[in-house]
């Protein structure tokens, strides 16, 4: 068989073994949700679908009581009010965004996809070759409240006692109760069946401060709250004083702060009267920020520019703090050190040894070279004694 002919055959048999992948209609996968807001709040609808192909999204509008009378919005409708997002991929997925709701962004809210080829040919029924899914949006009034102005704690120490009010005084629906929040976070036995409310901050300090929001809550509607700022200086909380590493090593320092609003961060090196500014573009430093806490990472550490003083500054539209570290960096040999020193010790000693055998005297040193002899006695003088007294007994 012809090589050309052999090689033709193997790529037809390859296409015919390869997956029949079959036409597949529009399906939701998620469909958006119905949803009450208030004047002025955001509200956004999902859309997911499946199909193959992926299918076409389409966003549309109707307003109440007018279900016969759907209309397409676009991204950047309404003033810009309007957002839509869609992404195209296996499935697709949408997103219609409305800010600062009014009275008339009420009504019926239309997910439609397709994958049908003839979906924008004008002569076929949308009904048939559109999927639709619906949501509805009421938008309520917004109630009324009165709040305190922001608040500035002062620095002196102590400080006075600071106390937040809310009053309710327009709702278009029953009220239920209210309560008091801090950051996000409600705070404990503050709920009360009242339509004046206050919080008081007894002995205030920098981490009493940030965003309380009194929050009432209603029997048909959405809750409805007011924000108050309790603004304070920069306090740093946390920082290390020193750190100590060796040289090729990498280094990190951090700083923690309380205060609101949350601080801008700033690194410097301290150089005596001087200061140098210090930013991600070196390629070994690089500073970390995130709300009231900064962190800075030094790599591969020189032992001769990277010792020194290290300042992280916070700063916000009340005042400024800082703290600083005192970086150490040691030599490679640092391990060695103690192993060295008990070395020399035993070096030292072994001299010292050594010198004091060398200068001994020379009387305590017995000499190879003179023969060594009997031992003389005193025993021939004892007789002659001994002869001596016994004549002069006689």
């Amino acid at each position: 068989m012809h090589p050309n002919a052999l090689m033709l055959a193997v790529v037809l048999l390859g296409n015919l073994m390869l997956p029949f992948t079959s036409a597949q209609n529009a399906g939701f996968v998620k469909s958006p949700l119905s949803e009450t807001k208030l004047t002025g709040d955001t509200f956004e609808l999902y859309c997911e679908v499946v199909g193959n192909p992926t299918p076409e999204i389409q966003w549309w509008y109707a307003e109440v009581n007018r279900a016969d009378s759907f209309k397409q919005l676009w991204d950047g409708a309404r003033k810009r009010r309007v957002s839509i997002n869609t992404a195209y991929g296996t499935n697709g997925v949408s997103v219609l965004g409305i800010t600062r709701l009014t009275l008339e962004d009420s009504g019926t809210y239309e997910c439609r996809a397709s994958n049908d080829p003839r979906r924008n040919d004008l002569r076929q029924n949308p009904a048939i070759t559109w999927i639709r899914a619906q949501a509805t949006i009421s938008v309520l009034q917004k109630p009324k409240i009165n709040a305190s102005d922001q608040i500035v704690l002062p620095l002196e120490t102590p400080a006075k006692p600071v106390t937040l009010h809310c009053n309710l005084t327009t709702a278009h629906t029953p009220h239920k109760d209210t309560f008091w929040m801090k950051n996000g976070n409600e705070i404990s036995n503050t709920r009360a069946d009242q339509r004046t409310t206050s919080f008081r901050i007894s002995k205030p300090r920098a981490d009493d401060s940030g965003e309380y929001m009194c929050v009432y809550t209603f029997e048909k509607a959405p809750n409805a709250n007011a924000t108050i700022e309790v603004k304070a200086k920069p306090h740093i909380t946390h920082h290390k004083r020193s750190e100590n590493k060796n040289e090729g090593e990498n280094a990190t320092m951090h700083c923690k702060s309380v205060g609101y609003p949350h601080p801008t961060w700033t690194w410097r090196k301290v150089d005596g009267e001087s200061y140098k500014d210090i930013d991600n573009s070196t390629g070994r430093f690089f500073i970390t920020n995130r709300d009231n806490y900064t962190e800075l990472s030094i790599l591969n550490l020189d032992i001769t520019t990277d010792p020194g003083k290290y300042e992280c500054n916070a700063t916000n539209v009340i005042g400024n703090t800082a703290e600083t570290t005192i970086l150490r960096v040691r030599s490679h040999l640092a391990p060695l050190w103690p192993f060295l020193g008990v070395l020399a010790e035993i070096i030292i000693l072994v001299v010292i040894i050594v010198v004091y055998e060398k200068r001994k005297r020379p009387d305590d040193i017995i000499d190879d070279d003179e023969p060594v002899g009997p031992a003389k006695t005193n025993s021939t003088n004892n007789h002659k004694d001994k002869n001596i007294r016994q004549r002069n007994t006689k």
